[in-house]
């Protein structure tokens, strides 16, 4: 086993024999592993900033402007929506999660009114179809 170690370890265009002190140590260090180092190993935490999710709901605010746009609520909301995209793009993330909150709450509310106004629309012209008959 010493004789792998001395021909694995000695040089190739020596002319001095190698050192068998020095060919034992390194036998060592191969068999053991490196040496250990006293000092707790440390590490480093590098913080890469992904794309953060930041809805700005434009798709839900077009649709309240196309089909549910009570008191121009649609509108509103679409305007809050391209607001909060336009300070995602400059990466102002806080202002555009103000922008998009108000926008959410905006197409709640077109919805909720349209959808009621929908309803009435429907239901108000059979209850009156039905009370002339």
């Amino acid at each position: 086993m010493n004789h792998t170690v001395q021909t694995f370890f000695s040089p190739v265009n020596s002319s001095q024999p190698p050192n068998y002190e020095m060919l034992k140590e390194e036998h060592e260090v191969a068999m053991m592993g490196a040496p250990h180092n006293p000092a707790p190993p440390t590490s480093t935490v590098i913080h890469i900033r992904s794309e953060t999710s930041v809805p700005d709901h434009v798709v839900w605010s077009l649709f309240n402007t196309l089909f549910m746009n009570p008191c121009c609520l649609g509108f509103i909301a679409f305007a809050y929506s391209v607001k909060s995209r336009d300070r995602k793009m400059v990466g102002d993330l806080t202002g555009a999660q103000a922008y998009a909150s108000t926008a959410k709450c905006l197409n709640i509310w077109a919805l909720i009114l349209g959808i009621l106004m929908t309803i009435l629309l429907i239901v108000v012209p059979v209850l009156i179809f039905h009370a002339h008959q």
